[in-house]
């Protein structure tokens, strides 16, 4: 019954507004979907406290995960259907040796209008160059503390100096702004705010501070979470002249600038204020699932339909059925916490 209810929700919302956008990435509450966050690979070079368990996690078998065929032809789909973003993520999505190749197809879909990457920088500075040619036009890089020996006891591996040298390789090709996605956990990094902050005034950053979100096998407990609103506490203490930028449609950060610096900085508040209400993404896992909600455990395997021989049209019609049944917002910190999920790495972010 309450898939029928929300089918016949958004067939109305979508009477009611007659969009040209595709009828099957348009949920019942009339959120439209234009972003896809395709995740490339489960394996990193990395091991970060919060994104993988101590004991790594099974990965799976290397049929059981898209081919670079199947990638192309999901996003040739998405992308016709009205998707105008897509971010590719993991793992860590340079190691997958076909990368670059996988971007230059993308860049030729048209409609396609950004390609981004998530990536930890280990292997920025050898790979962007061939990625800027291909047409990679976003970078977010991962980086949780500027200090080398803390950055070893985060991701459990060396390569401080590498990241940082990606950072700068990124600015140095000219892109603007280079995000970087910083996750503040109490008791580790949370010192290091201001340090973050401060690298804006020379740089074209975007330093993006996120609540640490609870996935299964990160040890969560909500101590370890420093809310937006105490972030922004200790940074307006420091610059009391602090200015909000205006939000941009759709945007998951609040994005703040301190006058007279050159980035700016942002607060990705999953936890504390969730923006539900304005999303647009939808994940593919490496493993061909897709995923309507970061931080909800229902998938539906695009990779078997397609593996199946599924045409075009039931392929949209499964995944306008699961967009059909995105629920109106998380379930909220503390009942996630509970929730059996993929660890981070097996999601892609």
């Amino acid at each position: 019954v309450r898939i029928r209810e929300g089918v016949s929700r958004r067939r109305q919302f979508l009477r009611e507004h007659a969009a040209p956008f595709s009828a099957f990435l348009t949920d019942s509450f009339g959120r439209q979907h234009s972003y896809l966050r395709i995740s490339l690979t489960e394996k990193c070079n990395l091991r970060c406290q919060y994104c993988m368990p101590e004991e790594g996690v099974p990965l799976t078998p290397k049929a059981n995960l898209l081919t670079t065929e199947e990638i192309l032809t999901l996003a040739r789909l998405f992308v016709k259907e009205g998707i105008d973003k897509i971010r590719l993520t993991g793992g860590e999505p340079l190691i997958r040796p076909d990368v670059v190749d996988i971007v230059a197809q993308l860049q030729r879909l048209e409609g396609l209008r950004t390609i981004g990457v998530t990536t930890n920088g280990i292997n920025l500075t050898r790979l962007l160059p061939q990625l800027q040619k291909a047409g990679l036009s976003a970078i977010n890089i991962s980086l949780d503390t500027l200090v080398p020996a803390k950055f070893e006891f985060i991701v459990r591996r060396k390569g401080f100096h590498k990241v940082m040298e990606g950072i700068h390789k990124a600015i140095e090709l000219g892109y603007n702004p280079v995000k970087v996605n910083c996750v503040v956990m109490r008791g580790l990094n949370e010192d290091e705010l201001l340090d973050f902050a401060a690298l804006t005034e020379g740089l074209p950053l975007d330093v993006r501070f996120i609540e640490y979100m609870p996935f299964d096998g990160n040890k969560w407990n909500f101590k370890k979470m420093v809310s937006y609103k105490e972030m922004l506490d200790t940074i307006r203490q420091q610059w009391p002249e602090l200015e909000k930028l205006p939000e941009e449609e759709s945007s998951t950060a609040k994005a703040f600038k301190i006058p007279g610096f050159q980035g700016q900085i942002s607060f990705i508040t999953s936890m504390s204020e969730h923006f539900c209400g304005t999303c647009n993404r939808l994940r593919i896992t490496a493993d061909g699932n897709l995923k309507v909600c970061l931080f909800g455990n229902s998938e539906v395997s695009l990779r078997d339909h397609l593996r199946a021989g599924a045409s075009e049209q039931e392929l949209l019609r499964i995944i306008g059925a699961a967009v059909g049944r995105k629920k109106r917002q998380h379930a909220g910190m503390f009942s996630i916490s509970q929730m059996k999920n993929r660890p981070m790495i097996l999601i892609g972010g």
